[in-house]
């Protein structure tokens, strides 16, 4: 019982990534190209997340600082951390994001599926205040975030109500937009 119990969290996985796919290719090249030339253009990738999807925010960060699969140099990403003295966490990046953003960076947020859009408003808000692009890389079968957004902010969205599911599809979703800015800096890994 408990293995058919393992395999079924592997075929729901699976069956998610396969249904989504095509949904979101599209806005995944949307992101991938606005980070590329906010990247070449010297801009910087600030990354946030509320509670564990912060984690998902510094993963992403250290890919771009750091490496995916290919040796490059470090990219200007930094990771919010939410942590400041005094304030709750969205109003902490919040006032993390109108310190350390500037007109052409880019800001990546990372949405579960706890998450309210009271808590993204002023994070978002203070993004746009400082002329920065938004890509959000969101979970739920709602699409409430959407209306937060401007025209030239990007949402890639795992329609889906299981916060396990939403994780594991965020990750990959983060590996993609990583191959692609190492794709378009690099040229084909050399296998």
């Amino acid at each position: 019982m408990l293995e058919q119990r393992i395999q079924q969290q592997f075929f729901e996985s699976a069956d998610l990534l396969y249904q989504v796919a095509e949904n979101l290719s599209r806005p995944l090249s949307s992101a991938a190209q606005m980070l590329i030339d906010g990247i070449t253009g010297g801009g910087r990738v600030l990354c946030c997340g509320l509670g564990l999807s912060s984690l998902d925010a510094q993963y992403m960060a250290a890919l771009l600082v750091g490496r995916f699969e290919q040796d490059r140099p470090g990219l200007a990403a930094m990771a919010l951390d939410g942590q400041t003295h005094g304030y709750s966490q969205e109003a902490a990046l919040s006032r993390q994001v109108q310190a350390f953003g500037h007109p052409g960076d880019l800001l990546i947020v990372f949405e579960s599926l706890a998450a309210h859009l009271s808590h993204w408003a002023p994070v978002l808000e203070a993004a746009h205040g400082q002329d920065m692009s938004v890509i959000a890389i969101t979970g739920s079968i709602n699409d409430e975030l959407r209306g937060l957004m401007r025209d030239t902010d990007v949402q890639i969205r795992v329609p889906h109500g299981r916060s396990a599911r939403v994780a594991e599809a965020q990750r990959l979703l983060a590996h993609c937009l990583c191959d692609a800015i190492d794709l378009q800096l690099l040229g084909e890994a050399d296998e």
